[in-house]
């Protein structure tokens, strides 16, 4: 019976749909993250009696036919990429985006990583730094004898050196965008790689056209919404339920048919 490898399809479909709204809500605090949304499409076609063919000799038409679906497959986990809250934290090495763009981190890899999370910190020898250690291109060094640091919409990072009234510019961060955000690949820790599907990236400086603005002392929060997760972890456990249901049915009528004197 086609019913129960299509109930099974379904059964799958649906694990994965909880796998995914199960990792949205345990990044519910994770700092610019971006929530997924699984995807799924319909699987091949059986015609039993092909639509648009001769029905008789007088050339009428079958107007629908017969069509059995055999089920359905994930095709995608898509990533919304709206914008998070703004959580304050008063922290003056903390930076959020306000709009597009991503903040260029150093991999040890030699790759360029792309990050929301501005939650940084200074190295020994005072460079800025991810808090993995990883430093934040294009490479900003705060000195030692810096009192205070202050960093503008555009991402121009001043300190007050102590003895010094007027404040020195210590560099500007630069941000990345790209034309298919949705196609970076997420590689954990809150870093993404460039690959073919997101386009290559256009980096230029805060506030400019284009791109975001920098905003001191606060972190982007993640963009997950706890109420919609839940009511959808219900919807995909249902569906999950309906779908057993069909390979319990479809489970009695063969048991039927084998039972029959």
């Amino acid at each position: 019976m086609r019913s129960l490898s299509i109930g099974a399809t379904g059964m799958l479909a649906q694990q994965l749909n909880v796998e995914v709204i199960s990792n949205n809500i345990a990044n519910l605090n994770t700092t610019g993250y971006k929530r997924q949304r699984a995807e799924f499409s319909d699987l091949l076609y059986q015609n039993l009696r092909r639509v648009g063919t001769n029905s008789s000799d007088t050339g009428t038409i079958v107007p629908t036919g017969i069509q059995l679906g055999l089920g359905v497959k994930p095709t995608a986990t898509y990533r919304i990429t709206e914008q998070g809250a703004m959580q304050i934290t008063d922290n003056s090495l903390d930076v959020a985006v306000n709009g597009e763009g991503y903040f260029n981190v150093e991999l040890p890899s030699g790759e360029t990583g792309y990050t929301r999370a501005g939650a940084f910190q200074l190295s020994p020898n005072g460079d800025i730094v991810t808090p993995d250690g990883y430093t934040v291109q294009p490479g900003i060094n705060i000195p030692t004898n810096a009192v205070s640091v202050s960093i503008n919409a555009s991402g121009e990072v001043y300190v007050k050196l102590d003895g010094q009234i007027a404040p020195t510019l210590a560099g500007q961060f630069d941000l990345a965008t790209f034309p298919n955000e949705a196609g970076l690949e997420a590689i954990g820790d809150n870093y993404f790689l460039e690959t073919p599907a997101s386009g290559t990236p256009t980096t230029g400086s805060a506030n400019s056209t284009g791109f975001g603005s920098i905003l001191q002392g606060a972190l982007e929060s993640s963009n997950v919404n706890a109420v919609s997760e839940i009511t959808n972890l219900i919807t995909a456990q249902r569906a999950y339920e309906m779908n057993s249901k069909i390979i319990t049915a479809s489970d009695e009528m063969m048991r039927s048919v084998t039972n029959i004197r």
